[in-house]
């Protein structure tokens, strides 16, 4: 299995992930789906949040510099 991209906990996300859906389609299972669903619904669903990109005026996505009067 390779995975490019992400981080070394991303990546092992995905390749749990990966194998669960493997089992769960090669061996047509409704048992094993559901209870992987019931243990842990990120081995078979995908977590799709994104980090915000960064905008301009601040530091980072929501955060704005400091305004100064002085």
């Amino acid at each position: 299995m390779s995975i490019s991209g992400g981080g070394f906990a991303g990546q092992a996300d995905a390749a749990r992930t990966a194998i669960a859906r493997g089992l769960v389609q090669h061996l047509q299972d409704a048992e094993l789906r559901d209870a992987y669903m019931e243990f842990d619904r990120s081995l078979l669903v995908n977590d799709s949040r994104q980090s915000e990109p960064k905008k301009w005026g601040g530091p980072g996505a929501r955060a704005r510099y400091q305004k100064s009067y002085r």
